[in-house]
């Protein structure tokens, strides 16, 4: 009887056994099964904005035509980036702060910026871009893409790396970046690529547009225009709805050849023609009135290729400068025009101005380099304009001696060259 009840005992057990694994295999198999119907609804998701691109090469610049579907009723961006060239992107935030009256003198840095970034927005969308545009310096990214419902489409900037540094007063007049700061939480962290984004393109043309032609059923089309002078390598176009709806990316690749060359570190390329036969003019004239021709270089580079950001015309002229300047140092010292004494003198405060200039443009904007250069020349053009009148020459004399002995040198030195 006792074996009996062993038996039965036996069996029961392994019959519980049996439902149990039985009951884990069925729960993992449905475990299993609602991962892989949300990886498939995700994937779906992703995969329910399809576009096509008309060419996948283009000679610097040119348009692609992008046409695609999405869900009916639902507006859609194109976000556009370079993926192989990136830029360094820079602000000082030295504003004084509303809500607590105290500047916070923090300088944002990334190096992470896409050479080209841009969001096409549908063409209905267009007047509240030019509503933005009528602030003009003032114009907000996130406020645009708030009131464009297009936050979901501004992806890529956030992902870039943003370094921060405390500064001073003190600090912000000598060109210091200050101390490195901790690094920001995800939301600050978007905040501020929104603002370097803005500072680093300064138009908002540059970084919004409405090209596309959206149609009630879901189907759009678009011109991109992707203007010269852009990086060279491929660009990724991808269609945006939210978060979870966009599409794969299509991918075009921009060629450039020479005389065009690229510069990296202004994120633009540039037919160096033009800038040759510039610089040869300015520094003509620029040598005759004693100087290297930088004071007329920055300028005109800043207004005739805007696309150059006014840190690298600044770091880019001063050393070109030496060029034009060892020629007329050697020319000068033939005729005997150069003051060692007094030129090394002078050379020392250059010494320390070349410190603290570099710093000091990094942490400006265009605007105030501009009011700042235009303000210093027409100081300059004033002071030299007074010196030639007459008035002035007639009460000095030591000065008209100086004149005298210059063209007295000038003759002999003709003569001595002729001979």
């Amino acid at each position: 009887m006792n074996v009996r009840k062993g038996v039965a005992l036996w069996l029961l057990a392994a019959m519980m056994v049996l439902m149990g694994s039985s009951g884990a295999v069925a729960a993992d198999d449905t475990a299993a099964k609602e991962a892989a119907a949300k990886e498939a609804a995700a994937k779906e998701a992703v995969a329910s904005v399809a576009i096509t691109i008309d060419k996948t090469v283009i000679n610097n610049g040119g348009t692609i035509k992008v046409s695609g579907r999405a869900p009916a009723g639902k507006a859609v961006f194109l976000e556009v980036w370079a993926t192989e060239h990136k830029v360094r992107a820079s602000r000082f935030d030295g504003a004084l702060d509303k809500e607590t009256g105290i500047r916070p003198y923090i300088f944002y840095l990334t190096e992470d910026m896409p050479a080209y970034y841009k969001i096409f927005a549908p063409k209905d969308m267009k007047a509240k871009i030019d509503e933005e545009k009528k602030k003009k310096n003032d114009w907000s990214p996130s406020n645009l893409l708030k009131e464009m419902g297009a936050g979901d489409a501004f992806t890529v900037p956030p992902k870039a790396k943003i370094d921060r540094y405390q500064s001073s007063l003190m600090a912000s007049v000598i060109g210091s970046r200050g101390d490195l700061l901790p690094a920001m939480d995800e939301k600050e962290s978007r905040r501020r690529s929104m603002q370097l984004t803005k500072a680093r393109f300064r138009s908002i043309d540059k970084v919004f547009g409405a090209a596309i032609d959206l149609k009630p059923d879901g189907s759009f089309t678009a011109d991109l225009k992707i203007i010269e002078g852009l990086s060279p390598g491929k660009y990724n176009i991808v269609a945006v709805v939210d978060k979870k709806t966009k599409s794969e990316p299509a991918v075009f690749e921009n060629k450039i050849e020479f005389p065009v060359i690229y510069m990296d570190n202004a994120g633009t390329s540039l037919n160096i023609v033009y800038p040759f036969t510039l610089t040869l003019v300015i520094a003509i004239f620029g040598v005759l009135m004693g100087a290297g021709g930088g004071f007329l270089m920055n300028p005109l580079l800043l207004t005739l290729f805007p696309a150059l950001p006014h840190t690298v015309v600044a770091g880019t002229v001063t050393p070109t400068v030496l060029f034009s300047q060892g020629s007329g140092v050697y020319n000068y010292s033939k005729i005997k025009f150069i003051n060692w004494k007094l030129g090394c003198a002078i050379g020392c405060s250059m010494i320390l101005g070349a410190f603290i200039g570099p710093k000091l443009t990094e942490m400006i904007t265009l605007d105030q380099y501009k009011f700042a250069f235009g303000w210093i020349l027409v100081v300059l053009a004033a002071l030299m304009l007074w010196q030639t009148t007459p008035a002035y020459l007639a009460n000095n004399k030591k000065e008209q001696a100086i004149l005298k002995e210059y063209q007295k040198r000038a003759q002999e030195a003709a003569k001595a060259k002729s001979a």
